[in-house]
């Protein structure tokens, strides 16, 4: 596996993560489009394709293919980066 710093501008590269955010009772980032109450602020974990590296301020931003939600991440609460290709399913 590679480390953040390692990755090369221009390729996708995609990675497991963990993140506290507002979840709903069922353990999903809120604010969703079902009607199941909100559980208040908990860990997420993930796995997100890598749109924007900041090594000074040492967060990325990615984007969850599950949930379909971006999210900041610091690069201590990312693991298994690799290159990815992105398909989008119709």
């Amino acid at each position: 596996m590679l480390k953040i710093e390692d990755i090369i501008p221009g390729k996708s590269y995609g990675c497991k993560f963990k993140v506290i955010t507002m979840l709903d009772s069922m353990g999903r980032p809120a604010p969703n489009l079902s009607d199941v109450p909100l559980k208040g602020p908990g860990e997420y974990k993930g796995f997100g394709v890598i749109q924007v590296r900041d090594t000074k301020s040492r967060l990325v931003e990615l984007y969850d293919t599950e949930c379909r939600k971006t999210f900041r991440v610091e690069f201590d609460n990312l693991w298994d980066i690799d290159e990815v290709e992105y398909v989008d399913s119709e």
